[in-house]
């Protein structure tokens, strides 16, 4: 874990990104939230890459086995999964772990989740064993043995079990591991923004799996990044475009992949209200150049741990940000997720896989060239 953090991140090569970031710029900087990971990386006696993984996303931390939180989900192109999200929309609440794993995962971690939570204790107020799991899911078949089934139950236990606080990994971890996004190698990331709404500061947070888009399309802080990159074979290792060993990026033509966004804060918000937070994710998605291709399945999840009596079994009392007051929470969202989603792709790191199929991770020093190029690259701190 330690290397993994010592990973650079889009601030650290002097990207330039609006809005105050948080202690550690992660979803874990709203109180309470924990993430962990489980990363697979293995070459079996068969020649199958397995390159896969599973993150799990805790809301209240331990206490999220009972404590639910209100919870909204909104899909800007369907081609994707995630579990729960009926009676997440029916009910508002957002009910234990959210999990992201690979699209032929989905079965064994949702049944994991269930068996993770019958062992953390009793029964719920019911008197019933009840469990509606939330997985989300994009697909790395291009780099990991996908129809190998290597994810197992007790990998899922074992990202539950690691969930912490604190800075957390970016880039080849967790579900993440086997992803490309805008044709270089991607994964997971995550970035937060500190804000100030009717004279309260709160904390918005975002982390993303990312697996989407193509080079041409991509822009970072507002430059054409892609387009300069994709015209240069020289960023491209050899053999770029032809198969076998070698081949640089993923292989679909368009925009063929998928992105989950989950969208955390500690600001007082509403079911509806997030539906509404959980939509401006999107926007995030598009600086970089995201359109939603037809095969791409974007899908966002946003919840508030604001009220700790969202699960309550009478007359309480809630509290809610004011609709008129939620400009700083919308736009915090935008922030985060536009530079989690350039974490994800900084911290990636060139990858082989499947078949010798290769992803090469972006050049640092090329994409700084590319922002000097521009005005757009800005003094790194030491």
């Amino acid at each position: 874990m330690a290397a993994e953090l010592a990973t650079p991140r889009a601030r650290d090569l002097g990207i330039p990104f609006d809005g105050t970031p948080g202690q550690w710029n992660a979803l874990t900087d709203v109180a309470g939230v924990t993430v962990g990971y489980h990363t697979l990386q293995a070459d079996t006696a068969s020649g199958a890459a397995i390159r896969t993984g599973i993150t799990a996303i805790l809301p209240r931390g331990k206490d999220s086995v009972q404590g639910v939180v209100y919870g909204a989900m909104f899909s800007l192109n369907g081609n994707g999964e995630f579990t729960g999200s009926h009676w997440l929309d029916e009910s508002g609440l957002l009910e234990g772990p959210v999990m992201i794993t690979n699209t032929h995962s989905v079965g064994v971690v949702h049944d994991a989740v269930i068996a993770w939570r019958v062992k953390q204790g009793g029964a719920d107020d019911s008197g019933y064993w009840w469990s509606l799991p939330v997985v989300g899911e994009t697909w790395d078949g291009w780099l990991n043995d996908i129809n190998g089934f290597h994810v197992k139950p007790e990998h899922a236990f074992a990202a539950l079990d690691s969930a912490q606080s604190g800075p957390i990994a970016e880039g080849n971890v967790g579900g993440g591991t086997g992803m490309i996004c805008h044709q270089f190698k991607c994964g997971t990331g995550t970035a937060s923004r500190v804000i100030t709404v009717a004279d309260k500061p709160y904390t918005v947070g975002v982390l993303v799996q990312a697996n989407y888009g193509v080079r041409e399309e991509l822009r970072i802080a507002g430059v054409p990044v892609g387009k300069h990159l994709t015209a240069d074979k020289a960023y491209d290792e050899p053999g770029a475009g032809e198969s076998g060993a070698g081949t640089a990026v993923n292989k679909p033509a368009g925009d063929t992949g998928s992105i989950i966004i989950v969208v955390g804060t500690d600001a007082p918000l509403l079911p509806h209200q997030l539906a509404r937070l959980a939509k401006r994710a999107a926007l995030g998605l598009a600086r970089n150049g995201s359109y939603a291709g037809n095969g791409s399945g974007d899908v966002f999840l946003a919840f508030s741990t604001g009220n700790k009596a969202a699960n309550h079994n009478s007359t309480t009392t809630i509290e809610s940000v004011s609709n008129n007051d939620l400009d700083p929470v919308f736009l915090a969202t935008v922030q985060a997720t536009e530079e989690a989603i350039i974490n994800a792709l900084v911290a990636a790191k060139t990858m082989t896989g499947m078949d010798g199929h290769k992803a090469v991770a972006i050049d640092h020093a090329a994409l700084q060239k590319v922002m000097k190029k521009f005005n757009r690259l800005q003094p790194v701190k030491r």
